[in-house]
């Protein structure tokens, strides 16, 4: 179970964060972070399995656990922002194969604005926040 779950959460952050897989590649730590997140969730997994539920019920549960501080994506708002709203430089990007690079660089970029807002998933809808965001992507790509 606990390679699974391993696999899962690296699935997991290399599509829905891969600013923290490239932070993490950078420290060497990419294993361990693994490691301690399936740790905290094995207490979980037993008790889950004592009550009979199914694999995938347990694994979707853990998952969910482990990627709760995860959650929401910036990689994948301002990705959505770029594609959304600056379709010419998402095209741009895509063709040139830096989507991923400068949507991690953008993170950094918009971080006034996510702190602003406190971003979650209670404030990821804010129009507000949106709109400081593709302020700051718009000041990045000009």
């Amino acid at each position: 179970m606990q390679s699974v779950l391993t696999e899962k959460l690296r699935a997991y952050v290399l599509i829905n964060n891969p600013d923290l897989a490239v932070q993490l590649q950078a420290d060497y730590s990419v294993t361990q972070y693994l490691e301690d997140k399936v740790l905290t969730v094995m207490p979980m997994v037993e008790s889950l399995l004592k009550e009979d539920k199914p694999v995938y019920i347990i694994e979707e549960l853990c998952l969910q656990a482990m990627t709760a501080d995860l959650r929401p994506s910036r990689f994948n708002y301002i990705k959505g922002i770029i594609e959304e709203e600056f379709t010419a430089d998402y095209d741009r990007l895509v063709k040139v194969g830096v989507l991923t690079y400068e949507t991690i660089n953008l993170i950094g970029h918009c971080k006034e604005a996510f702190d602003n807002f406190a971003f979650s998933e209670e404030t990821e809808d804010n129009r507000f926040l949106r709109y400081a965001v593709i302020a700051a992507v718009h000041d990045y790509f000009n």
